[in-house]
């Protein structure tokens, strides 16, 4: 069926009342099946699996990977089989759209988990306790809600703004649900395939998987002699290394330092390329960009200058050079003052984010005279005028004896929290870009400002005021086919809650598992967070602002002032391009801070998938008819969704097994 929706003129000249009465009468489905106890169970299990991929892409790359359209597409792909095979009901529409809103409420849980909360860990060496870590969630991210839905009504019945992602989310449901359904199973046969090459792959690469196959189901260790598993190695380069340290032969230096301990390897990623599909070339080339200068032209310079040097431990042991040690003696200083810079110059630069806010209709609103024909099926609005303050003081509360923040600290982040959220689901309905981490900055900067000797002082409440704008925003993006599509918002309220519930679940044990695995005497150590396999990237940043907050740069060589001030002004430079050639200009300042905080292999493999799917985009989308067009261009979603949540399950599943066996 076609989405009904109202005319500009409609939209400019109606009363909300007048939109409300509209759509109950022309899009509300009154009868149509949405929150069920099979919709509310298949997003609760799809969420546990999609928050353990998210949380293992934003280790890896700082970046939150959206999961609404894959769990539509399973979730469609797997109630059409069941009823194909007449073992259950097709799910509706809503059905699948109350799923989708459950999955994506829970992959957006694991935010926190890969910028805030581990940068406070490796700041103050303090482990937070997994259960204070689950109840701090659970507490800030439904809180997000109750701040959304005052809002959800002036942004989406009144003002019908577009939340593009949201959207986009709405006319694929209507698609899938409109047809004969042989186009989703098609996009869902595509992403099983991939994931399925993706996975046998990363099993190859992969020392758990081999150990667990050749040891414990083969037993080769006991007829077949064998000490060590045989596995492919992922990075490519291994095998010319190899053979050239025992012939002798040339290794490629960059001023006299060595290419592996720069992180400018050849490795074949099936995850990093999807992400990077997902991406696009712009993002991409800026992260390669950025790479390229840091580790190819700067940190050779530098080490070569004694800016970057090996470390002495209180013990007298050395701490050899690598990637992590050049990032976080030098480089990382240059990347965060062009990723704040950018954030910040973009977010100036739209100011209708802002001050579309305080605009007013033309026409008296009438939604308040006579009866609201919406009463029973939106979020009731006294939850959110009690829940807010009320569990916003329980947030403050539990900063306070979790982290240590002062009573007083947490309290002024309140207000800041209700700006912040405004700005963001504003952001978030004109460009489905949220700018928390330029947004999270402001909280860090006002905060530190008051109190530098506790670096949790700026960390928790900039975390909690991100997190809690993030949440909101998103809900309200996830409402928005909802309401397209004639949904209850109260369901979809419901199912968020049942998201965080299900993001927290599989997001903090997790977390525990691949980042802070006990040592030999049962011991966790924040050491163990950032790795060769987990840059942690966002947590990186975070790290960073709140140690120059609390040390001053007066402290930092000069090298590093220069190259802050040149990051400044060369941010403001590309970000000006960008607005005056209206987003024509290729480059972007945050994405250049972002590649040099990546593993710089990561990188060059993220910008061979976004250049492969550039190239097979190119090829094919003159003819719509073809095989390829379907395949490379209407289903590049699907084959990068596979790539990255096959890769990422197996990796997964490879990291707990060395913990394991």
């Amino acid at each position: 069926m076609a989405i009904q929706h109202l005319s500009d003129e409609q939209i400019r000249s109606w009363s909300r009342a007048e939109k409300d009465a509209w759509w109950f009468n022309n899009v509300f489905q009154k009868d149509m099946p949405q929150l069920t106890l099979r919709s509310a169970l298949t997003g609760f299990l799809l969420g546990l699996v999609l928050t353990a991929t998210a949380l293992y892409i934003g280790a890896k790359t700082g970046v939150g990977i959206g999961v609404g359209l894959t769990s539509v597409i399973l979730a469609f792909a797997l109630f059409k089989s069941l009823s194909n095979a007449g073992m259950a009901r097709d799910f509706s529409v809503l059905e699948n759209n109350c799923t989708q809103s459950i999955a994506t409420a829970a992959g957006y849980t694991v935010m926190p988990l890969i910028a805030g909360l581990p940068a406070y860990m490796m700041m103050t060496g303090h482990i937070i306790p997994w259960w204070q870590l689950m109840v701090w969630l659970i507490v800030v991210s439904v809180l997000g809600v109750l701040v959304a839905f005052p809002m959800k009504r002036r942004f989406i019945n009144e003002d019908q703004l577009p939340f593009p992602e949201g959207r986009a989310c709405g006319v694929v449901l209507d698609s899938l649900y409109s047809g004969d359904g042989a186009e989703g199973l098609y996009k869902a046969r595509l992403l099983g395939k991939v994931a399925g090459i993706a996975a046998v792959y990363q099993a190859l690469v992969s020392d758990g998987w081999m150990k667990l196959i050749q040891f414990k189901i083969l037993r080769m260790d006991q007829w077949a002699g064998m000490k060590e598993p045989w596995y492919l190695h992922e990075k490519l380069d291994h095998y010319y290394y190899a053979w050239a340290t025992k012939a002798e032969a040339w290794i490629p230096k960059i001023l006299g330092t060595d290419l592996r301990v720069l992180g400018l390897r050849l490795t074949l990623d099936m995850a990093m390329l999807g992400v990077g599909g997902l991406m696009g070339m712009a993002v991409a080339t800026s992260c390669l960009i950025g790479a390229l200068l840091n580790f190819g032209v700067l940190a050779p310079l530098m080490i070569q200058m004694g800016d970057i040097a090996p470390r002495v431990r209180l013990d007298g042991s050395v701490v050899p050079l690598g990637r992590t040690e050049i990032v976080n003696q030098w480089s990382l200083w240059w990347a965060v003052t062009m990723m704040v810079v950018g954030a910040l110059v973009g977010l100036l630069a739209k100011p209708e984010l802002i001050t579309s806010l305080f605009k007013r209709k033309s026409k008296v609103d009438k939604a308040s005279e006579g009866p609201d024909l919406l009463r029973d099926i939106e979020m009731p609005l006294w939850l959110s005028y009690v829940g807010v303050p009320v569990l916003g003081a329980l947030s403050v509360w539990l900063t306070h004896t979790f982290f240590g923040v002062p009573w007083l600290l947490g309290l002024i982040s309140l207000p800041l929290i209700v700006v912040l959220t405004v700005i963001c689901a504003n952001a978030m309905a004109l460009t489905s870009w949220t700018p928390t981490g330029a947004l999270s900055k402001i909280t860090q900067f006002t905060v530190g400002a008051l109190d530098r000797s506790n670096p949790a002082s700026n960390l928790l409440p900039a975390t909690m005021t991100s997190d809690i704008a993030s949440n909101a925003s998103n809900l309200l993006s996830d409402i928005k086919p909802g309401y397209m599509l004639g949904g209850k918002p109260r369901h979809q309220a419901v199912g968020h809650i049942i998201g965080i519930l299900a993001g927290t679940l599989s997001a903090v044990p997790l977390f525990f598992l691949l980042f802070l695995p006990p040592d030999a005497n049962g011991v966790r150590s924040a050491a163990t967070i950032v790795s060769d396999q987990f840059a942690f990237p966002a947590a990186l940043q975070w790290k960073g602002v709140a140690e120059l907050i609390a040390k001053g740069i007066s402290q930092l060589p000069t090298s590093a002032l220069i190259s802050m001030a040149v990051a400044a002004v060369t941010a403001v430079v590309i970000e000006v391009l960008r607005i005056r050639t209206r987003g024509r200009f290729p480059l972007s300042s945050v994405s250049i801070g972002l590649g040099v905080v990546l593993p710089p292999d990561s990188v060059i493999c993220m910008f061979m998938g976004a250049l492969l799917f550039w190239i097979m985009h190119k090829r094919n989308e003159a003819d719509p008819k073809s095989a390829g067009y379907r395949r490379w261009v209407e289903g590049a979603e699907p084959i990068c969704a596979g790539l990255i949540s096959g890769a990422a399950l197996m990796g997964i599943g490879n990291a707990l097994l060395n913990v394991l066996i």
